[in-house]
């Protein structure tokens, strides 16, 4: 993760915690509507017309988590991916392979999808499994099995976590032995799998797709909206940081 990136999201999340908890009665921290209101004078209408744009198609029901991939471009395809189709997480295993982000491939999708890394664990893939559970996933694997059901099957009105394999030897026996269902993507000739970030991209498809026709809410709450638009406000001026703590401090 650049160091921009991870000193930007320490400082929003130290923003968001004064917010929500003031250090004493003498003094009334901004709340997030007035620290939006200041930060739009920093936007033109343009782009925050875009921003409500993008969120009013932005959802946590489906996440996808990528499991020690080789190549860094394939995540960072399916970060694109997941960006194009809405989803506001990507969750990245980086258990022997170190994963690097490749700008040219993300296309700024970065800025905009919420990234978390697995690499300082044993068992990295057991990190990311139990906070996936924690917030309410059921964990899907995209392997055939014999318990699959095909992809045109799949239940949409369940929250879940979609788990993509390396493109060597697909995913771990962990993930396959704790996964709560198992999705087939229909192939008709002869070579058996797709690439991983095609692979991805069929699978959103078509969930994504069924899941905003169907009558889930699946859109985000009215804070995970908020903490966006502050995110992304910050994430779009020069010095965002920087114009951030200078309003902190007034």
């Amino acid at each position: 993760m650049p160091c921009f990136t991870l000193l930007l999201r320490l400082t929003l999340a130290r923003v968001l915690l004064e917010i929500k908890k003031p250090k004493n009665s003498y003094i009334v921290p901004m709340n997030k509507s007035e620290l939006l209101k200041e930060l739009h004078e920093f936007l033109n209408p343009t782009r925050i017309q875009r921003f409500e744009e993008v969120l009013a198609n932005r959802t946590r029901h489906f996440t996808v988590a990528v499991e020690n991939i080789f190549q860094s471009h394939n995540a960072s395809a399916v970060l694109r991916t997941c960006d194009c189709f809405g989803l506001q997480d990507l969750h990245v295993i980086a258990n022997e392979n170190k994963y690097n982000l490749s700008k040219d491939v993300a296309m700024g999708a970065e800025k905009w999808v919420d990234l978390h890394s697995y690499y300082q664990k044993e068992n990295n893939t057991q990190d990311c499994i139990d906070k996936l559970r924690k917030q309410g996933y059921q964990i899907v694997a995209t392997t055939p099995h014999s318990n699959d059901v095909m992809l045109p099957d799949f239940d949409v009105s369940q929250k879940s976590a979609f788990f993509f394999g390396t493109e060597i030897s697909g995913l771990s026996d962990l993930v396959l032995e704790q996964a709560d269902s198992f999705v087939r993507i229909p192939m008709y000739g002869f070579t058996e799998s797709y690439n991983i970030s095609v692979s991805a991209a069929l699978v959103l498809h078509d969930v994504v797709t069924r899941l905003k026709k169907s009558e889930v809410n699946w859109m985000l709450s009215e804070d995970e909206l908020q903490d966006k638009r502050i995110d992304w406000a910050v994430k779009s001026l020069k010095s965002g940081p920087q114009i951030l703590k200078q309003l902190l401090s007034k």
